[in-house]
């Protein structure tokens, strides 16, 4: 039976990197697309990594019940599209890779979602990764490490916790989770 899995975590974690090589790894699973406000980074096509649209569609499809969990972060929205989800449901498990809040939205409205929390092996390493990924300025880099510990308040409501302090260990975790 096909599963919905919510992947969260701090930003740097390696939450996109783990759902990336649990795909490549396992052909019955597919990522999720989200969709978002904020412009595409270098290489970033739209419904490969993302939908990119404009914040009045974003806003029409709120109206429109057309998201399984919205947010806004750092001045740009993201979504999960209700529709796009539910019919990859029918063909493979399905990965989201999300934020804390938006994952414990997911569960509420989807129960049968599994939640799995990615942490850091410690918050200097995260931000040694948020600065080697080189795509923002140190005072976002600033920003995203604010709200780690908010997100880690929250590892209580997630039914699993994996480390990622050695990649392939962390992907075989859950793909022990997931068996």
């Amino acid at each position: 039976m096909n599963k919905l899995v919510v992947i969260s975590g701090p930003s740097g974690v390696g939450k996109g990197t783990i759902a990336k090589k649990l795909i490549e790894r396992n052909e019955n699973m597919t990522l999720s697309i989200s969709c978002t406000t904020r412009n595409p980074r270098e290489g970033e096509l739209n419904g490969r990594e993302y939908f990119f649209i404009s914040k009045e569609e974003f806003v029409d499809k709120i109206k429109n019940n057309g998201f399984l969990e919205y947010s806004e972060h750092f001045e740009n929205y993201y979504g999960t599209p209700k529709d796009f989800v539910l019919e990859k449901l029918k063909e493979k498990t399905v990965i989201l890779e999300i934020d804390v809040n938006g994952g414990l939205l997911v569960k509420e409205n989807m129960p049968n979602a599994l939640l799995i929390m990615i942490l850091p092996p410690s918050l200097e390493e995260i931000k040694n990764r948020l600065i080697k990924r080189n795509t923002e300025t140190l005072d976002k880099i600033e920003k995203r490490m604010q709200r780690i510990e908010f997100e880690l308040s929250k590892k209580d409501k997630y039914d699993y916790l994996v480390v990622n302090d050695d990649l392939n260990l962390a992907i075989e975790e859950i793909e022990n989770i997931l068996k």
